[in-house]
This record gives structure tokens, sequence and C-alpha cells, in this order.
């Protein structure tokens, strides 16, 4: 399938902080009040995983809840059904782990920036082909800002943002590798998501911000 339009702009929000906070909550007690810390410490693009309880229900009170502050996004989004669900109950930007030939489609469609996974340079190039508006690398960690550094060599045009194994240390060295902007994970948010301790945040995204400052 050919590109049939031109890509849609990452989100603001993203593009000025590069970086995404991806939620991946086994319960969604203290969902809201690490949303709201990670917006005080100054992440505006949080992405809520779609392995979330209740997932559409969840992912449409948190887009109403904290729209005016933050774009929450939606990730791991697996097939078509997700995507679907995901851009219904609102998502800022739909993520995949891997290659979701609907994503881009689906996405445009409604002028949802998507970003598509990716692993491989044929992943990066089918991943385009498709219509995807930035690649994700995933998992990162498993090649280094070595590997994202190669890749950006043949695809200078392409938005890249690693997600896996990022550390709020190591974030900086993604950004000088290309990287668009990164994802992190419980490196950001610790244990916040599992007992509503949002203590760490503060200083985890000062030294986030400062390792990407750093770096550009």
């Amino acid at each position: 399938m050919a590109q049939s339009a031109a890509p849609l702009p990452l989100p603001v929000a993203l593009t000025e902080t590069r970086v995404v906070a991806v939620l991946r909550p086994a319960t969604t007690e203290h969902l809201a009040t690490t949303v709201a810390a990670l917006i005080r410490a100054g992440v505006r693009t949080i992405e809520l995983t779609a392995t979330t309880p209740d997932f559409p229900a969840v992912l449409e009170r948190t887009v109403r809840q904290f729209s005016a502050d933050a774009v929450i996004g939606a990730g791991t989004l697996t097939d078509e059904a997700l995507v679907r669900a995901a851009i219904d109950a609102g998502a800022g930007f739909a993520v995949s782990p891997g290659l979701v030939d609907e994503l881009p489609r689906i996405a445009s469609a409604h002028g949802v920036p998507s970003i598509v996974g990716a692993w491989t340079p044929s992943e990066v190039m089918r991943a385009r082909a498709l219509g995807a508006d930035a690649v994700k690398i995933f998992p990162a960690a498993t090649g280094g800002p070595g590997h994202l550094r190669s890749l950006r060599e043949p695809f200078p045009g392409i938005p890249f943002v690693p997600s896996g194994g990022i550390t709020v240390e190591t974030a900086g060295s993604y950004v000088a590798a290309g990287a668009v902007a990164v994802s992190l994970g419980g490196a950001l948010t610790g244990s916040a998501l599992r007992d509503g301790d949002v203590s760490v945040l503060d200083r985890r995204a000062a030294t986030l911000f400062k390792s990407i400052e750093e770096a550009v």
C-alpha cells in the first residue's frame, strides 16, 4: 500500500518536550493521580496502553479529564478493533508496537497522528509506506542509540520515537542519535501506578529533561 497523503504533524507537546510517558497500569486506582503528577512535572504527552483494564472507557475518561493540559494518546494498539476503539475514545495519537497495517489509514482518516512500531530497515520502510506519521523504534534498548543512529542515516526524513528500556539518564543519548522524542514507562513513573507514590516523579522528570536538553 503506497502512502497516499502527507504525514500528519505530531502533537506540539511531543515535539517540544521530546518525551512520551507510557502508562501501562494493572489497575486504574492511581492512574489519575499519576497523570496529574506527570503534568505538574512538565510531561505533556501521555500514552495509555490498550492493556489497561476497561481500556476504551478509561481512555475516554482520561482524555476528558486531562486534555486541557496534555495530549493523551493510546498505545499497544495491535489490531484494527483496538485502533478504532482508541480513536472513538478520543486518543490524540495512536501507537503500535509493531506493524499494524490498518493503523495509519484509520488514524489519518480521523486526523490522528500514527506512530507505528518497527525495528529493521525493511519494517521502517513498510511503516512509512503504510502512511505512518512517525516510527516507533522498539525495543530501543536492544540496539541502543547506535541502532537508531544507523537507521537515521538512510531515513533522515522519518521522525523516530524510540521506546523500550530507555531510562531518564539515557534518554538524551537517543535524542542525540536522531530521535524526535523518547518514550519511557516505569523508568519515569516508578511505582506510582501501583501504589500512588508520585514523590519521585519531579526528580526523575528533571533528570530526564536535563538529559535531553544537554543532547540538543
